[in-house]
């Protein structure tokens, strides 16, 4: 489990429990701005004491399990695979799902960035999309990935990789 799933099903959780961020934020210890970051993927430094709290106020577990022997198909590793095969420091995965989510990638890896959406295959664009788009508000990873391309002058293949078929 990336941490982002847990983000994820934290907030998914939160909205069946009929509780706002505010709410949980408070009963938990932390500022909701602290929590958002959770939910969004975007890891504030949290101690795992503190995530404990979360899962406890929303009556989840947190399970530690061995990975099944085949995975399925891991796009953002395979993404940052090809987006590191010209540069001596790698974009790790983190920093890729960041700028997914954020829209905004980390200093010193745009030109990684450019790799990636210049040199990936659409189908592995999509499936890194797809397996991004999980951990957001719908929409939100395709529209910082198109504003990333934007900033980074890669905006030409924008058609190529958005195309769902």
């Amino acid at each position: 489990m990336r941490l982002q799933e847990l983000g994820y099903e934290i907030r998914r959780a939160r909205l069946e429990c009929g509780l706002t961020q505010a709410q949980l934020a408070k009963s938990a210890g932390l500022s909701r701005t602290t929590l958002n970051q959770l939910e969004n993927g975007l890891f504030p430094d949290l101690g795992v004491r503190k995530v404990l709290v979360i899962l406890d106020k929303l009556g989840l577990d947190l399970e530690v399990q061995a990975a099944p022997e085949t995975r399925r198909s891991d796009f953002i590793r395979m993404a940052c695979t090809t987006a590191n095969v010209s540069y001596k420091i790698a974009l790790t995965e983190d920093e890729l799902i960041h700028a997914l989510l954020t829209g905004k990638p980390t200093d010193g890896k745009r030109p990684h960035l450019r790799a990636l959406l210049d040199e990936a295959a659409p189908e592995l664009l999509r499936g890194l999309i797809g397996e991004a788009s999980k951990w957001t508000k719908p929409g939100r990873v395709e529209k910082n990935l198109e504003k990333i391309a934007h900033d980074i002058g890669a905006a030409r293949r924008i058609g190529n990789w958005m195309k769902t078929g």
